[in-house]
């Protein structure tokens, strides 16, 4: 769950910094991206190269050392984090900044972000009892933000109680476990198709399209991502995923992709066809390749199942949305769609419009619910639409 995660590492001045060394270098094994900040009494403990070297990153101390001209280090490092983590969080910075103050690259920091902040205090017991820090952090918490609880035990001052920075591996546990608990699609099942389908002639020849799957694919990614068990029923494409919570199920025809997916939808909560199938089949296969003779050739084709319409009568609770890709009259095509299909919501795109049609890495495209919302979004990755997607279902979905 911190894989591919932006995460900035704010350090205090405390004996606790050596932990932050092994959190630093935990987190990056684990594919995070990390960045450090340090206040200048935590430099006295760790110097910023260790932080540096275990991160990849460089590693910001003074609010007024701008190293990129073009950005302003405490804005730009505040607006790239996913998350926010202070280990070890002194009583001082704490006080700090539950009071508003920002008077070094971590308070100022800290105040500019909007990402989810972790606190892992790591003082003296009495420190930790005494009631401005007491009250200092129910203010935090009140604001919304989140404590990782300190241990019990040995202190380095030689006291024993309550004060100690919890253990790296309970603190990236305490992140995950977050994280996993506050993804909107957490125990859902989505199941989604992508790419095209393959319809056979003879031995050498066969129908297709030009669906590369990057669309479906961008979205079953996303769909893990936020959370949820991905179905996907993939036509032959050259994309791949090693999302572990996405089951891959390989079909080459119309007929493979429609019985794996009726095969798979009761139980699935959202169902997304994304996939390009063919509308029409070869009515008889050669076993022999076709010999070449003069004159034209004809191939009686026969149509093949509308896999969107019966899903759409089979449907009991789920949510289902299809893609509609259209060269003339996009929307009107669209909507008819929507209701002939009985689906809850679809989304539609101009494929004559440069960068959204197939084997592109970008889409534009406009979303249309049962209940007549339409949301036109603009050009962008398919990446980016599969999570602006999400969002729209999301919402639907707590509208219902």
């Amino acid at each position: 769950m911190v894989k591919n995660k932006n995460i900035v590492l704010a350090v205090t001045g405390g004996i606790a910094v050596y932990k932050a060394c092994t959190l630093t270098s935990q987190l990056t094994q684990m594919g995070a991206n990390v960045k450090v900040i340090m206040t200048e009494s935590a430099t006295k403990f760790v110097s910023p190269l260790t932080f540096q070297a275990l991160s990849r990153n460089e590693v910001f101390i003074d609010t007024f050392i701008e190293n990129t001209p073009e950005n302003i280090s405490h804005i730009d490092v505040a607006d790239w984090a996913d998350i926010v983590l202070i280990a070890p969080a002194t009583a001082n910075t704490i006080s700090k900044l539950a009071q508003g103050i920002a008077d070094d690259m971590v308070t100022t920091t800290l105040l500019a972000t909007e990402a989810p902040v972790f606190i892992a205090p790591a003082m003296n017991v009495h420190m930790y009892a005494h009631p401005a820090v007491a009250t200092n952090i129910k203010t935090l918490k009140e604001w919304g933000y989140t404590f990782i609880e300190p241990g019990a035990g040995y202190l380095a001052c030689g006291y024993v109680g309550k004060g100690r920075m919890e253990e790296p591996e309970a603190i990236i546990h305490f992140l995950v476990t977050k994280e996993q608990n506050s993804l909107p699609l957490l125990n859902k099942n989505v199941l989604i198709s992508a790419g095209p389908t393959v319809e056979q002639i003879d031995p050498v020849r066969f129908f297709s399209n030009r669906s590369s799957g990057k669309m479906g694919y961008a979205i079953a990614e996303v769909a893990a991502n936020l959370g949820a068990t991905v179905t996907l029923v993939s036509g032959p494409v050259h994309e791949k995923t090693q999302n572990k919570n996405i089951n891959i199920i390989n079909v080459t025809s119309a007929s493979e992709m429609a019985e794996a997916m009726k095969g798979n939808f009761n139980n699935q909560d959202i169902v997304i066809k994304a996939a390009a199938v063919a509308d029409y089949r070869p009515k008889t296969i050669q076993d022999q390749k076709i010999k070449k003779l003069p004159g034209d050739w004809s191939i009686e084709l026969e149509r093949t199942e509308d896999i969107l319409k019966s899903l759409g009568d089979m449907k009991t609770n789920q949510y289902l949305v299809g893609f509609a890709a259209e060269s003339n009259d996009v929307i009107e095509n669209g909507a008819k769609k929507l209701k002939k299909k009985n689906l809850d919501a679809i989304v539609i795109n101009d494929i004559l419009q440069e960068g959204a049609g197939f084997a592109v890495d970008t889409n534009q495209v406009t979303y249309l619910n049962k209940a007549g919302k339409s949301e036109q979004l603009p050009m962008a990755s398919k990446q980016t639409i599969a999570g602006q997607i999400f969002e729209f279902i999301i919402e639907d979905l707590k509208d219902e």
